[in-house]
């Protein structure tokens, strides 16, 4: 079955150093996505692509696989009046959601009727260690049903792109790409697209191969993005005081407490609750059976 033609084909050297050099900033062949390129064929293909026939993938997820006219078609059945984007490659916890409902308030503030929020989580390849599709999707859905995000407000679809872990570069490529479906602001988070150093902690000051600021410092700056306004990621945590996420005071620092992946991690492989508040129960019984079953074939 053919389901597209390239035409005018144009074959070309593989710069693979050139391209990781100016992608990623750094060399590093301990970086997964460089070590996937390095391992790559020495001759590119390029051309005019004709789409013939759109591909199923038929592992139950189609329904989520928009395209950005479908999802501007979405948008407007919705009567959306502005549309904001999140993306993310982690299972969203009560933070994430904190930050999305502020952000819609935000909006109405300014005038807006009918937010309509593009729920997008990477859809291509992730490293090894990040939770895998499937179970993602699930986790989104369960926080929809608990009702920390309003789902009918809400279009939750798949953006098929890999994760680069290319930093700057790469969150200019997540943020157009969510702007030519229909996005007019883009919350922009934490080192989007980071990654830890591919040399240990100690290689950088905070141990992250990018700065943490400079994805949305980039976003403010970069060229095409003149329809979309960046919404700055704010800074979530646990209160203690309250017992739920919320933004973090420093007024009050020693009231928060900030739960790491890796600690999430250890508490839902071993089959233990974080704190009540931190993340929907349902989403969390998703991941935590996700990390218990890891050496079985269930994923």
């Amino acid at each position: 079955m053919c389901y597209a033609i390239l035409r005018k084909p144009e074959f070309y050297y593989h710069r693979k150093e050139e391209r990781i050099a100016r992608q990623f900033g750094t060399t590093n062949k301990d970086h997964p996505y460089i070590k996937m390129i390095i391992e790559s064929g020495d001759w590119l293909v390029g051309g005019d692509l004709e789409v013939l026939r759109r591909i199923q993938w038929g592992d139950g997820l189609d329904e989520y696989r928009l395209t950005p006219n479908e999802l501007r078609r979405k948008f407007k059945e919705l009567g959306a009046d502005v549309v904001f984007a999140f993306q993310l490659r982690n299972p969203i916890h009560n933070g994430h959601a904190l930050l999305m409902t502020d952000t819609k308030r935000q909006l109405q503030e300014r005038g807006y009727r009918k937010p309509v929020l593009l729920l997008h989580p990477l859809g291509g390849w992730i490293k090894d260690d990040d939770v895998p599709l499937p179970v993602r999707i699930q986790q989104h859905q369960a926080v929809l049903e608990e009702g920390l995000l309003d789902k009918d407000s809400t279009v939750l679809a798949i953006f098929p792109s890999p994760m680069m872990y290319a930093g700057p570069t790469e969150v200019q490529w997540h943020a157009k790409a969510r702007m030519n479906a229909g996005a007019n602001f883009y919350i922009v988070g934490r080192d989007p697209a980071g990654i830890a150093h591919p040399a240990g902690k100690e290689a950088s000051l905070d141990g992250n191969l990018y700065d943490t600021t400079h994805g949305g410092r980039v976003l403010k700056m970069a060229p095409g993005l003149n329809n979309l306004e960046i919404i700055p990621f704010r800074v979530a945590a646990y209160d203690k005081r309250i017992q739920k996420m919320n933004f973090f005071d420093p007024s009050r620092k020693d009231d928060f407490e900030f739960i790491s992946g890796t600690k999430m991690r250890t508490l839902a492989r071993n089959g233990e609750n974080p704190p009540n508040g931190f993340m929907a129960p349902k989403a969390w019984d998703i991941l935590s059976g996700y990390y218990q079953n890891l050496n079985k074939s269930s994923y």
